[in-house]
């Protein structure tokens, strides 16, 4: 096992990853008050790892949910609220987010909103989890006109990321995690990329060496961005890289249709052409981020909207400011921007070139 730490004064915590880490007592028992624990899954979880977590956590409480975006929901949060009322969790208890990004993400939410506040842990269980989600204290569900909309901001008390999970991951669930990794070498770090470029058939194979280092390195990569700028006021928002195109694809296409990293994968893709058109980055760079997603199985076109109903889908986007979409560009490979000074002729041309 290795240990990161995501240094944030008194709400700093650690990242613990490594093999068979998910029914380790000792992870779970510095964040167990007096309150008891609850776990919050779903049916595909479930049947794989709960019994273990309940174990080595002695949670009195287990919130099983469907599986998927739609789980993102006000009657999401309204079932895992009944369910720690049942339970009688109290302002000393635990939630435990047994699972993938949705359920990390709906379940930090409602831990944020019951009786103010409530500790949670993220055991996530999918490597977009693991390398991304599960990280930061970004908490929300979903709105119809935009994804991620309803949320606040709520550190864990610990991420614990079991590497062993990702053998049961399904394979398209696996290449949409690996989104999330080529997404933090493109943004943040070159050297990363050109690893990513050299490995990219190991991690597909699911090489335990290689999808260990992946993770770390993500996870490091995030814990710096996040110690820095906790609620993306600016750095931060580098890390949404491909992610202003990639929520207009999942909310114009339905959540659900598209993966989340498979809409961020073509995302990238069109930042990547769009930061080519503003004179940035070089088409030779492009065509490595176009081959890398494609070898990791990754979709490099988007869906087949039309570019203006996508624009009006990334209007609602987070980052934007004084009414103006801000878009994440790449100066180079390794070096991402957050922008303001976008021309909508070129948004739309880079939509286009994106599925050419």
């Amino acid at each position: 096992m290795e240990s990161l730490r995501v240094e944030l004064g008194s709400r700093s915590y650690p990242i613990h990853i490594g093999a068979s880490l998910i029914g380790s007592r000792e992870l779970y028992a510095p964040h167990l008050g007096g309150g008891g624990a609850a776990i919050v899954t779903n049916v595909v979880v479930a049947p794989l790892f709960l019994e273990a977590v309940k174990r080595a956590s002695g949670a009195r409480a287990e919130i099983v949910l469907e599986d998927g975006e739609q789980a993102k929901s006000w009657r999401g949060v309204e079932r895992v609220v009944d369910g720690l009322l049942a339970a009688r969790l109290g302002r000393d208890g635990l939630v435990i987010a047994l699972g993938g990004g949705v359920i990390g993400d709906l379940a930090g939410f409602a831990a944020a909103v019951y009786q103010r506040g409530v500790p949670f842990v993220q055991v996530p269980t999918t490597l977009l989890a693991q390398v991304d989600s599960s990280v930061g204290g970004k908490t929300a569900i979903n709105h119809p006109l935009g994804k991620n909309m309803i949320g606040a901001f709520h550190q864990p008390r610990a991420v614990i990321a079991d590497v062993a999970t990702l053998d049961t991951l399904p394979e398209r669930e696996l290449r949409a995690g690996l989104a999330e990794v080529i997404k933090h070498g493109l943004a943040l770090d070159a050297p990363f990329f050109d690893w990513l470029e050299s490995n990219i058939d190991a991690l597909v194979k699911r090489e335990r060496g290689a999808l260990g280092y992946a993770v770390k390195k993500s996870c490091e990569l995030k814990a710096r961005i996040v110690a820095a700028d906790e609620q993306e006021t600016g750095e931060r928002a580098l890390l949404n890289l491909g992610h202003t195109f990639g929520h207009a694809i999942e909310a114009g296409t339905g959540y659900g249709a598209w993966l989340h990293g498979e809409a961020v994968a073509a995302g990238m893709v069109m930042a990547a052409e769009l930061s080519a058109l503003m004179g940035h980055l070089k088409k030779t760079d492009v065509g490595r981020v176009r081959d890398l997603l494609r070898r990791a199985g990754l979709p490099i076109a988007g869906p087949a909207l039309a570019p203006e109903r996508l624009m009006a889908l990334m209007s609602l986007d987070k980052k934007a400011a004084q009414g103006r979409t801000r878009f994440v560009v790449l100066e180079a490979i390794g070096r991402a921007a957050l922008r303001a000074d976008v021309d909508d002729a070129q948004v739309r041309r880079a939509v286009v070139a994106a599925g050419q």
